[in-house]
């Protein structure tokens, strides 16, 4: 098994990790720490990893036939006569002749821009707090991020999750205009944002690798 290297200023202590991407683990050493003792740290925690790779969902291929979660539920990939992607019943129908990848990743990735917009604008109004600029990536260790100047980030895999987590995903970075850490005070203030918002999260953690592991481009 293949296992990444990565060394980190800020780590203080060995870290072992799987990413959800399906990407190799990842071993991160602080900078003064030896290859060796990093080695000899994953050898003992041999039978975690095995453990922790097999629990991981298959990679699935976005292609024509394919079943693709839409925010919360799934739709049939069909090529159809059209020129853009759009939503018919229980199927996405993308244009035929080009590949249904990279059209779906687009039409999520608008789709995305739409939902997050409406969802920072409210919990921005209720914190009294205006965001400077929204951004959408395809990020693989993190939903969202906001910097100390408002600038807010996004995974645009958020929009093939049910509608009530991208909800929180954007309360939780809301929060972050007025706390830029996860103290008491920040949960409180995603609390006020979107009450009883535990269920979303549980579900991010619980189902968010699974949309990690779809490919849009082969």
């Amino acid at each position: 098994m293949t296992v990444r290297l990565k060394r980190s200023a800020r780590a203080r202590r060995m870290t072992l990790r799987v990413p959800r991407d399906g990407g190799a683990p990842v071993l991160t050493l602080p900078q003064r720490a030896a290859a060796a003792d990093g080695i000899a740290f994953v050898r003992e925690r041999a039978d975690w990893l095995r453990a922790a790779m097999g629990r991981r969902p298959a990679p699935q291929i976005v292609a024509p036939g394919a079943i693709l979660p839409v925010e919360g539920r799934g739709l049939r990939i069909i090529p159809a006569a059209l020129r853009a992607a759009e939503v018919r019943d229980d199927a996405l129908l993308v244009p035929e002749g080009r590949p249904a990848g990279p059209v779906a990743a687009a039409w999520l990735r608008m789709l995305a821009g739409t939902r997050l917009r409406a969802a920072c604008d409210r919990h921005a109004a209720r914190l009294g707090r205006p965001w400077r600029a929204l951004v959408l990536r395809d990020t693989r260790s993190r939903w969202g991020s906001c910097t100390h100047d408002g600038r807010l980030m996004f995974s645009w895999r958020l929009a093939m999750a049910p509608p009530e987590v991208l909800d929180y995903v954007a309360a939780h970075e809301v929060a972050h205009l007025a706390h830029m850490d996860h103290s008491p005070r920040f949960w409180a203030t995603v609390e006020t944002l979107l009450p009883g918002h535990a269920p979303q999260r549980a579900w991010l953690k619980t189902h968010g690798g699974a949309l990690m592991m779809w490919r849009f481009h082969d």
